[in-house]
């Protein structure tokens, strides 16, 4: 099927916007559950609150934070992104409603695993991403993407990633292999999708607005970064104490910064759709750099500045870039960082910034802080963004 035929079936479709098309219901949700846990959080992590979830405070954060958050902006993007790749039509109606309400259920089951117990919220946990990928492959082996198919490869480590981390809590009532291996899948899968998208957006704006020097195409040293991401990021989650990771994650960190200077970014601040693209990158090469120290002087660099490089860093900023952006041309606005938008972006960076020095100093302020920044971004695209997710288009409507 053509990319016009799929939309033009999509547009036939009359029931509720919001399950229309699969960036909505799982931005908007995902965004409100980004906030509403660190809501939920600081309180558990200083002793003030006690929810019924079995899992200890840091790794119910830990959890929501990779699993929960993160597992719905990639449903989000997966869900957008295929139909384009495939030409087929987008998953919408009754099939998308239940996916979107499976991933509710999960974050439910996991919050009330203390009275649903944790065998029965890790099956309705897991479920939802292995159904995802069950979906994601008819989608791209129908439309004979095969390409894509690479991106399924990541999705398939973050789904046994899920399950270690449940394996690991039941039987020893903590994750530490878990955790790991989902922020490494989803830092590879940045890696993967910011090579292709970033170079793009940038070129397609600097050739309109800003003529000179481009981003350089896609080329066997982008290749390289990525294998040796995937390399040191396997070395890091199985074998942080082997002699020559450190020196792997360094050499891997220098590699994705000279990759990000090949984009050009330092020619986009006009742009700050596409500016967003490259700061928020710029938290990979900064977390494999920051491990990688943090292996050589660990008493300098504590091992979760480079987490927290990635995951509030990289993970936050890029999937805050990716679900404003898609989400304006989706709804049919115009491509263009309001000062909303540009408020959201500066709140994640802070928050970010501020989350990395509160774990290389312990400074609690500092967690407080970043907390705050973190709910004012995500809290900030749920206000700004749910409206437009949740209706129709003008254009969509007239046609209706």
């Amino acid at each position: 099927m053509s990319i016009p035929a799929a939309l033009a079936r999509r547009r036939e479709y009359c029931g509720p916007a919001l399950f229309s098309y699969g960036f909505r219901p799982f931005f908007l949700g995902g965004a409100a559950w980004a906030a509403l846990s660190i809501l939920l959080w600081i309180p558990q992590y200083v002793g003030a609150l006690t929810v019924p979830t079995a899992l200890a405070a840091t790794d119910w954060h830990g959890h929501e934070m990779i699993y929960g958050y993160g597992s719905a902006v990639i449903a989000g993007f997966l869900l957008t992104a295929i139909p384009n790749w495939t030409g087929r039509l987008p998953v919408c109606g009754l099939p998308l409603a239940g996916l979107a309400a499976l991933w509710l259920a999960g974050r439910i089951a996991i919050f009330c695993s203390t009275r649903v117990g944790l065998g029965v919220a890790a099956t309705i946990d897991t479920a939802f991403l292995v159904l995802l990928a069950l979906v994601a492959m008819r989608e791209i082996v129908a439309g004979r993407n095969w390409r894509n198919l690479r991106v399924l490869g990541v999705l398939g480590v973050l789904i046994a990633g899920n399950i270690v981390f449940h394996v690991e809590v039941i039987r020893t009532g903590a994750s530490t292999y878990g955790l790991h291996l989902g922020i490494a899948a989803i830092v590879l899968l940045i890696t993967l999708i910011g090579g292709r998208i970033i170079p793009s957006f940038t070129r397609n704006w600097l050739v309109r607005q800003n003529p000179g020097r481009l981003p350089q195409p896609f080329s066997r040293y982008d290749g390289l970064c990525v294998v040796a991401s995937a390399l040191a990021l396997a070395l890091w989650v199985f074998a942080p104490a082997f002699a020559a990771t450190p020196f792997v994650l360094l050499a891997t960190g220098l590699l994705q910064a000279y990759r990000l200077v090949r984009w050009a970014g330092d020619r986009t601040f006009a742009d700050r759709l596409v500016l967003v693209l490259h700061v928020g990158y710029a938290f990979v090469p900064l977390g494999f750099l920051l491990t990688a120290l943090s292996g050589l002087w660990p008493d300098h660099v504590p091992p979760n500045a480079g987490l927290h490089a990635w995951s509030a860093g990289a993970i936050g900023m890029m999937t805050l870039a990716v679900m404003t952006r898609a989400s304006l041309g989706h709804t049919g606005r115009a491509l263009a960082a309001t000062p909303a938008t540009q408020a959201i972006y500066a709140f994640a960076f802070a928050a970010a910034v501020l989350r990395i020095v509160s774990a290389c100093t312990g400074d609690m302020t500092s967690l407080y802080l970043a907390a705050t920044l973190w709910v004012a971004a995500f809290g900030g695209f749920a206000a700004v963004y749910g409206p437009w997710l949740v209706r129709r288009p003008p254009a969509w409507s007239a046609a209706h």
